[in-house]
């Protein structure tokens, strides 16, 4: 079967703009209903595709998280160059930690972080991810063989050098969460590895944001935006962006 690659998109709506960014292993697909959902209440999106994302997997552990956070400075400066002056970002997973590290570094309206990773974690769970990955990459391709393809072998085939390196991009963010003052909603499912939970509570406390909070979706896991509660995620930020004082009213 031949798989069709994701790509980034961008729904010219609105006055409002807003970034989407897909988690670590993810794709644009993961944040695709979400932008069509803004975009069709009047707001401009765009969602960038990581560096080596949405490829096999032998070009993604080819790739390393400077790059991929490249890609998602250059989806926030492709919102300047459209003449967005007030750029909102909601992120799932990497996405969510990767949209609080652009609220630390760049101009910001508000933040949305979805299952956001913000605590020390080692880097087999991240290996982990990749070997996931590489097993679904062949079954969808068609060339998954059970006999062959265990998950210690594959793992032995797919080894990431850098996600040490990405774990220490998690850690140096969670440590200035400090320097973020701009509106911050952060949502979690109660599904979902209580990491990612207590991960909520660390960025709560640690945002000075005068407006901050915390929504918890009691039946959905760790995609909050593919979930069975996904209509109301969706709901969840649009309200969240709709309460806001935009100057493009």
């Amino acid at each position: 079967m031949k798989i069709i690659p994701p790509k980034p998109f961008t729904f010219e709506a609105g006055k409002r703009a807003v970034l989407l960014l897909h988690g670590f292993t993810g794709n644009t697909n993961d944040v695709k209903r979400l932008g069509k959902y803004l975009s069709e209440r009047n707001y401009t999106v765009h969602a960038p595709l990581y560096k080596g994302h949405g490829a096999d997997p032998h070009t993604l552990i080819q790739t390393n998280p400077i790059e991929w956070w490249n890609s998602v400075i250059e989806g926030y400066d492709k919102l300047r160059e459209l003449g967005y002056e007030e750029i909102a970002v909601a992120g799932v997973s990497l996405g969510g930690i990767f949209s609080l590290k652009l609220g630390v570094e760049r101009p910001t309206k508000a933040i949305v972080t979805m299952s956001a990773p913000a605590i020390a974690k080692n880097a087999e769970s991240l290996q982990k991810r990749i070997v996931d990955y590489a097993i679904n990459y062949k079954k969808l391709s068609g060339t998954y063989d059970a006999a062959v393809d265990s998950p210690n072998k594959v793992a032995e085939l797919v080894q990431m050098p850098s996600l040490d390196y990405l774990q220490g991009m998690i850690n140096d963010t969670s440590s200035r969460l400090n320097n973020i003052s701009s509106p911050v909603h952060i949502l979690r499912g109660l599904e979902d590895d209580a990491y990612y939970c207590e991960s909520a509570d660390l960025i709560y406390s640690s945002v000075r944001s005068p407006i901050k909070s915390v929504k918890t979706f009691i039946n959905s896991g760790h995609i909050l935006t593919l979930g069975k509660e996904r209509d109301l995620v969706f709901e969840e930020v649009y309200r969240f962006f709709e309460g806001l004082k935009w100057k493009e009213q």
